[in-house]
């Protein structure tokens, strides 16, 4: 998650059924039209986060594994590492089975964006899910536009006692993960390096505005929550529409 500033929809693959949403029904432009005309008041976090209790260690749902072989066609056509593509369904599903459609695309535009699906500076997502190496961010200190964030973790998250970095293939800042983090590979511990638990943690912030992304405003509220950046919007919006096309495109159907 970028500091300084928000995400769409368009669906699950399972069995070789694509629900779609979100970012297909009006597109690009339409959305950004979305992103221009939709103005609410700064969310605090205060206000809406739960308690700060680490959640309940939830095993990640075999949703991806139900069709390999879409898995596969659909990594083949987007580009998306299969593990990580893997995740970004799985969250989906986890969210969906709670009444809240993200869209496995929405997640995979905010991976790009973020991480390049945890490849940036020649890394990887390995077999276990983990970015190796670790991505960090620079720290927020107010220069290179980003907010001043000073320490909140003691260094123990991001490894620097001074400011906060973001951290992880999704970049999630500390104090955003310390409330939100979500064990969703269920080794009992939330861990923002892993695609699964970054994933999950993803799905569930952005959920958290209007308990879905089913419409054009209600997915561009969601993404401006994760990054309140123009630019980052339309980026995700773009990318997560350009994965939903080419996962549907006629030559990725078996």
């Amino acid at each position: 998650m970028d500091p300084v500033g928000a995400k769409r929809t368009v669906g699950i693959a399972l069995g070789a059924v694509a629900l779609l949403g979100g970012v297909g029904a009006l597109g690009v432009i339409g959305v950004i039209a979305i992103i221009n005309s939709i103005s609410f008041d700064p969310i605090d976090i205060d206000d809406i986060a739960p308690e700060p209790e680490r959640q309940v260690s939830v095993a990640t749902p075999a949703a991806a594994e139900d069709d390999p072989e879409w898995l596969g066609r659909t990594a083949e056509a987007t580009g998306i590492p299969e593990r990580a593509l893997a995740a970004y369904v799985a969250a989906d599903a986890r969210v969906r089975a709670e009444g809240c459609e993200v869209g496995w695309n929405t997640l995979a535009g905010i991976g790009w964006v973020e991480s390049h699906h945890g490849t940036l500076q020649g890394g990887a997502i390995d077999a276990d899910g983990v970015a190796r190496p670790a991505i960090i961010g620079i720290p927020l200190d107010g220069r290179n536009d980003t907010m001043a964030i000073p320490d909140t973790d003691g260094g123990e998250i991001d490894g620097d006692t001074e400011w906060d970095r973001a951290v992880g293939p999704l970049q999630f800042i500390p104090e955003t993960w310390r409330i939100w983090g979500v064990d969703a590979s269920g080794d009992g511990t939330a861990d923002p390096h892993s695609i699964d638990d970054a994933a999950a943690t993803a799905a569930t912030y952005l959920c958290r505005i209007d308990g879905t992304l089913a419409t054009e405003e209600s997915w561009v509220r969601a993404v401006r929550s994760y990054n309140d950046m123009f630019d980052y919007q339309v980026r995700v919006a773009t990318a997560a529409e350009r994965y939903a096309e080419a996962a549907t495109a006629p030559e990725t159907q078996p």
